[in-house]
């Protein structure tokens, strides 16, 4: 995330990041076999992947620095739910790891930078 100089930037930029993670994951889970084990693993995900961006823009209407770190470690939780979900798919064999390893990095990014925005206020 470079060009971040102040805080609205910041908030901007993960605002559109967590936005992007949650279409890429959408063709990740309509790239999935169309199988009874896929589909309850998918929707899994799909829940964890799409709860990062909407929780997200909850975190960014937060009215206190206490509400802020609830809604941020909701966010984390997601974002690291989506992972393990990822991991699932790759060792189950549903998809092939090379087909997941960009969106992995991506959520294990979201993780690190708003794990390190959260510690900012406690």
């Amino acid at each position: 995330m470079e060009n971040v100089n102040t805080k609205g930037d910041f908030a901007s930029a993960m605002r559109q990041k967590t936005k992007q993670f949650v279409l890429r994951s959408i063709k990740l889970f309509q790239a999935l076999p169309k199988n009874e084990q896929a589909r309850v693993i998918g929707n899994q995900f799909l829940r964890s992947s799409s709860s990062v961006g909407a929780n997200y823009r909850a975190v960014c209407r937060s009215r206190s620095q206490k509400e802020f770190y609830a809604k941020i470690s909701i966010t984390i939780e997601e974002a690291d739910e989506s992972l393990f979900w990822l991991e699932i798919i790759s060792e189950s064999g549903l998809l092939p790891t090379d087909k997941l390893k960009g969106l992995m990095l991506e959520a294990e990014e979201i993780v690190r930078i708003l794990s390190k925005a959260r510690k900012t206020i406690s």
